[in-house]
């Protein structure tokens, strides 16, 4: 089988289901976005990281896979696909708070950096963000499921925590922001 199939050369690319759609769209830009980020997260896993958080990110980019495949499916669609719920984002809360109850309480604004795996988790959870936005702009035209809003926002949240606690295992300090 030819990777290629030419079918996307005038500018449209076909969702599950077989509706034919412009790569511009904001469906595309939404699940294109996820795609961008589950290839950051494969970036995070070559780097030196803690054993738990090999282990959330590895479940996570399987969750995004499912969240893009989603997204390129009208909620309308019988297909039979598996689709983001409230189990995923349940899951979400857990890691945070699992997370989070082993880190110091914030007291002001942090500056993303640190280690590699931290400081390009802080770069995943502004592409999470992106994807959040793109989706609530689809949202606005076209149907999806306030699971998947809700899902990002959880996700973005998770990536901060992750980002500081691998940042700690690092033996990285955090950086406060301060104001003029």
């Amino acid at each position: 089988m030819k990777i290629y199939t030419k079918k996307g050369d005038q500018g449209t690319t076909s969702l599950f289901g077989g509706a034919s759609i412009g790569k511009n769209s904001l469906r595309i830009k939404a699940y294109g976005t996820i795609d961008e980020l589950n290839s950051i997260l494969g970036i995070i896993l070559t780097y030196s990281l803690s054993k738990r958080g090999e282990e959330i990110l590895t479940e996570l980019q399987n969750q995004l896979f499912v969240l893009g495949a989603d997204l390129a499916t009208l909620p309308s669609k019988k297909a039979k696909i598996d689709r983001i719920g409230t189990k995923e984002i349940q899951k979400l809360e857990d890691w945070i708070d699992e997370l989070d109850e082993q880190l110091p309480q914030l007291t002001a604004f942090i500056l993303p950096g640190g280690a590699p795996a931290g400081a390009t988790l802080h770069q995943a959870r502004t592409v999470c963000r992106r994807a959040e936005r793109h989706t609530v702009a689809l949202k606005l035209e076209n149907p999806v499921s306030d699971e998947i809003i809700i899902y990002l926002n959880r996700l973005s949240d998770l990536l901060f925590v992750m980002a500081r606690f691998e940042n700690r295992e690092a033996g990285e300090t955090e950086t406060q922001w301060k104001s003029k």
